[in-house]
């Protein structure tokens, strides 16, 4: 049974890493949040390293950039390893291509350095995928008659990012994966990912999270923190990694009963339609325990 609790206080002699998702948890995409921000900067401080693990299709170098833009303080992660970072890999290893790149231009950094060619989509042996040109505006109903191309040519496709939809302000906007996921509805070629909830991510986190440790990493003794079903929730299972799910999140008004209040039975009633579980919940993240 889920176990609800007020904050990471309550849980500093069990862990000695964190895994925190970003978007959703620590910031909406237009300004951060200062509870959850002070709780990671306090487990830092005292308890030890705290690693963000993203889904954003860019390297970590721009979405550090990005971070200190909406506000996220420096003192409250230790590491940030984000889907770009490892879809560089798979990015490299089919270069020069070409790829025919679906995405806008602020996903330029994806691409840097691989020596990889773009070319129109009947001329492209597989497609890169990072996203909705317009995210504002579009959906991916926008792109069904360039997925249905692409799917008669049983093009591959790398997504950059699994996640479908993330929360920015107030609104739910599209994301790559949920590209990916018609594309997958049109019987496309094969769809590659490494971010959540795929191992290669985890893998280069707990990398990380071990060297930042200074010694051997135990996964009884690693706590992940999301908001996402699909790729937190999920992501986390198949690694054998406690999870704390929040619910202030994407999911939150499925959480709540009719006067608002958090309902732990409806959250594992939601996790368990998606075959998977959480350890702990919250209604957001913050440190008093």
């Amino acid at each position: 049974m889920i176990q609800t609790i007020d904050g990471l206080a309550a849980l500093a002699g069990r862990y000695d890493v964190l895994l925190s998702d970003v978007w959703g948890v620590i910031h909406n995409g237009r300004e951060s949040f200062p509870g959850p921000c002070a709780a990671l900067a306090r487990w830092r401080a005292d308890v030890g390293p705290v690693v963000l693990i993203s889904n954003a299709a860019r390297p970590s170098a721009p979405v550090a950039e990005q971070l200190d833009g909406l506000g996220v303080p420096r003192a409250a992660w230790s590491a940030l390893v984000t889907s770009g970072d490892v879809t560089r890999k798979l990015l490299a290893e089919r270069a020069p291509g070409p790829a025919y790149r679906i995405g806008a231009d602020r996903d330029a950094p994806l691409y840097e350095g691989l020596s990889l060619e773009f070319a129109p989509l009947d001329e492209a042996r597989f497609i890169a995928c990072a996203g909705l040109v317009n995210d504002e505006a579009e959906t991916p109903e926008d792109y069904r008659e360039l997925l249905t191309a692409a799917a008669k040519r049983r093009l591959p496709m790398i997504c950059a990012n699994p996640d479908r939809v993330v929360q920015r302000g107030d609104r739910l906007i599209y994301c790559a994966g949920a590209l990916a996921e018609l594309y997958e509805a049109l019987g496309g070629g094969k769809v590659v990912m490494a971010g959540k909830p795929f191992a290669p991510i985890y893998e280069a986190c707990l990398a990380r999270a071990g060297e930042l440790l200074g010694r051997p990493l135990e996964r009884t003794r690693v706590l992940a923190i999301g908001d996402g079903v699909v790729t937190d929730a999920k992501g986390a299972n198949a690694q054998g990694i406690d999870l704390l799910f929040v619910a202030a999140g994407i999911h939150g008004a499925e959480m709540r009963d009719a006067a608002g209040r958090l309902d732990p039975a409806a959250a594992e009633r939601l996790l368990a339609a998606a075959g998977a579980h959480a350890t702990y919940l919250a209604d957001d993240l913050a440190w008093p325990g």
